[in-house]
């Protein structure tokens, strides 16, 4: 085997050092920054505003600025001297366009590599004017709520026509074009090479011409590829039912914006639960329509086969209004089913609550409830796999190129997941679409036209923003576990707030046969649940 060249190795662990002090500055860890300066009285670090001398000078300076602003590398240079010595110069963006250079020193010594010399520069965000649609306000709330908003105005997008949407305020998420707007998903560099959008999204336009405007743009996860409802670039949106829990994703941004109040209908898209999670974890009525039963031009894709475009409101007389704007109708639910198998896969206090729930529908509604097993364990493991690998398969289709192109700009859960999707095979992925095939006839019989299969929209209540990564991980799973029974099987459901567990909301899905979206909206416009955030 060639050895690797000695410059070779010293630009590797470069970089690695670089990466391990962006991540040290994005979370603010300060010990851990401390130990990547080199000690001593010859350690420099400058900037526009001066030059601070001594490894203490400078750790006196990070202790007081309380945190760096957000960053994306999206280019690393390393220029290597010697066996213990090179520089890095890092190009760097901000969410607000703003661009700079980073160059640093490194030095290898015992404790390894560390920057010897630091020269920061940046140069003034862009100058955009505020178009008419736009206030001083609008812009102050978008300095306000990064997390939440990418851009808003007084609207950002009138109405083109007046109906049975009149004055309701859409915010959407960052995957659907907004004519004149570029499409960011999630991620600034992405922002920053995108073009604005020729037209509206078809499904975007036909809510305009009932009357809907657009209040606002609205955070994603990164690419849409996540169920926690955080980005490591703009932060996670407030859950207004708690302080640091997590909205749920990658709809997190319309969700936030809908359960504060601050928009009617959030405009997002439900790929794996990403319109039904946020919903149980935020308290909202979701809707993820028929595979295929709207037109997903305009959206960027994570994975076609299981892509939809849906919403949340916070009433479901809303919802159900949005639905029969965009489908057609449907004839009536005429019996309940609770899955017996798919409850016990959530927490069990979770399960209790939305047994009672059930009920209150069933009475609500008039109608026959009955506790079944709709799928046994062995499918729905069979299910699960196979929707990871088409999933990740298509996720990486759809979008390899542009991460291998930026190496480094995705966060490390989300750069995760697509690099196991690259990893899936031509004869894993043949065989998973199978897998999925069979499984979408299979449920087509079990779920017929006028049933609703009940079963809870995620496994537990919202957790915690900081909750370890192993427990984000078990909850992921078990979530996931539910949520791809109706992506395998292209089948519609409408999420209601059905309970609150330790004060924190809880939804129930209402699974049912495709092309069913309004009887759904419709059943739970009967029950009219409505669960209203301490915060609010």
């Amino acid at each position: 085997m060639e050895a690797v060249p000695p410059s070779t190795v010293v630009e590797q662990e470069v970089r690695a050092a670089v990466a391990r002090y962006e991540a040290a500055l994005a979370a603010d860890d300060l010990a851990e920054l401390d130990a990547l300066f080199a000690p001593g009285e010859t350690t420099v670090r400058a900037d526009g505003a001066g030059v601070l001398v001594s490894h203490a000078a400078i750790s006196a300076y990070r202790r007081g600025r309380g945190g760096a602003p957000a960053r994306t590398v999206t280019e690393l240079h390393v220029l290597v001297h010697g066996p213990g010595v090179a520089t890095a110069l890092a190009e760097t963006l901000r969410p607000d366009g703003t661009r700079g250079l980073q160059t640093q020193v490194w030095e290898k010594g015992a404790p390894g590599w560390q920057i010897r010399v630091a020269h920061v520069s940046s140069s003034p965000p862009p100058a955009t004017p505020l178009p008419s649609s736009r206030t001083a306000a609008d812009a102050e709330l978008e300095r306000r709520d990064p997390a939440v908003w990418r851009v808003v105005g007084s609207p950002l997008v009138a109405p083109t026509g007046s109906g049975p949407l009149d004055g309701v305020r859409l915010a959407v998420k960052d995957l659907i074009a907004v004519a004149g707007q570029p499409v960011g998903a999630g991620n600034p560099v992405r922002l920053a090479e995108s073009v604005p959008a020729a037209a509206h999204a078809p499904v975007l336009a036909s809510l305009l011409a009932a009357g809907a405007s657009v209040r606002g743009i609205a955070r994603t996860d990164e690419l849409a590829y996540s169920l926690s409802g955080t980005n490591v670039h703009f932060g996670s949106p407030v859950n207004p039912w708690g302080a640091g829990l997590v909205v749920g994703g990658s709809t997190n941004g319309p969700a936030s914006a809908v359960a504060r109040g601050a928009a009617d209908v959030g405009m997002g898209t439900d790929t794996a639960g990403s319109i039904r999670v946020p919903a149980s974890y935020c308290g909202l009525h979701g809707l993820r329509p028929t595979h295929g039963a709207l037109p997903l031009d305009g959206v960027l894709p994570l994975a076609p086969s299981f892509d939809t475009l849906g919403w949340l409101t916070r009433d479901a007389a809303l919802l159900h209004r949005v639905a029969e704007v965009l489908l057609a109708s449907a004839a009536p639910i005429s019996s309940l089913v609770l899955a017996e198998e798919l409850l016990a896969l959530a927490d069990p206090p979770v399960a209790r609550a939305l047994a009672e729930a059930a009920a209150e529908l069933a009475a609500a509604a008039g109608l026959p409830l009955s506790v079944e097993q709709v799928t046994t364990r062995e499918e729905r493991e069979r299910w699960f796999t196979a929707f990871r690998s088409v999933q990740g398969a298509e996720a990486w289709a759809a979008h390899g190129d542009w991460i291998t192109a930026h190496p480094g700009v995705l966060g490390p859960g989300i750069a995760q997941r697509f690099a196991d999707g690259a990893a899936v095979t031509p004869e894993v992925l043949a065989a998973a679409r199978e897998v999925v095939a069979e499984g979408r006839e299979l449920l087509a019989r079990r779920v017929p036209h006028g049933v609703a299969v009940l079963a809870p929209a995620a496994s537990s209540t919202a957790p915690p923003v900081i909750a370890p990564a192993e427990r984000k991980a078990a909850y992921r799973a078990a979530t996931l576990r539910l949520t791809c029974v109706a992506g395998v099987g292209g089948l519609p459901v409408a999420v209601a707030p059905a309970a609150l567990v330790d004060g924190l909301p809880v939804g129930l899905a209402a699974i049912g046969a495709a092309g069913a979206d309004t009887a759904l909206t419709g059943l739970l416009a009967q029950w009219d649940r409505t669960l209203t955030p301490p915060s609010r």
